[in-house]
């Protein structure tokens, strides 16, 4: 019954590079400096964001011990990582259109012929950091963190299992 809170990743972070590489300059032949319209800049661009951190919106709560859980999205995208903090016999699952995936994703996927499943189990697609909190704090919690300048959503719920479904 738990819920899930996702926060905005700002792109890529630092995840599936090599198949970025691989898709953008092997397969669409682009270079650093070809602009993608629908990301409104280059590649280049694109590629040297800086990963975000969400300590400074995250840190008030976490000192009041207000979240149940933090996944933070790496590598292995959000099936990969947000099983590790959840305990034996809990599952999650997700509400993928609770969110805009970024356009970055969706190119490459496009690009790459990359399927939904590898997708999901390569990059963040747009979700960097994910807190489990009681139902009875999601409101408030949204609250603070957009004040904080964070963007998040209410993006699915802890439930029996394992694995994450959506």
């Amino acid at each position: 019954g738990d819920r899930l809170l996702g926060l905005a990743s700002n792109g890529l972070h630092t995840n599936g590079y090599s198949l970025v590489r691989r898709i953008l300059f092997d397969v669409a032949a682009m270079d650093v400096h070809t602009h993608v319209p629908e990301w409104g800049r280059t590649i280049a661009e694109e590629l040297l964001r800086p990963h975000r951190s969400y300590v400074t919106a995250l840190r008030p709560a976490l000192q009041r011990g207000d979240m149940e859980a933090l996944a933070h999205v790496t590598g292995g995208g959000i099936p990969g990582n947000l099983p590790r903090v959840l305990p034996a016999g809990c599952g999650a699952r997700l509400e993928t259109t609770a969110w805009e995936v970024p356009a970055v994703f969706t190119t490459l996927a496009r690009l790459g012929s990359v399927s939904d499943d590898d997708m999901w189990a390569t990059f963040n697609m747009g979700i960097g950091m994910i807190a489990v909190v009681r139902a009875e704090r999601v409101e408030s919690l949204i609250a603070e963190w957009r004040q904080a300048g964070e963007e998040v959503f209410e993006i699915g719920e802890i439930v029996a299992g394992d694995g994450v479904e959506r």
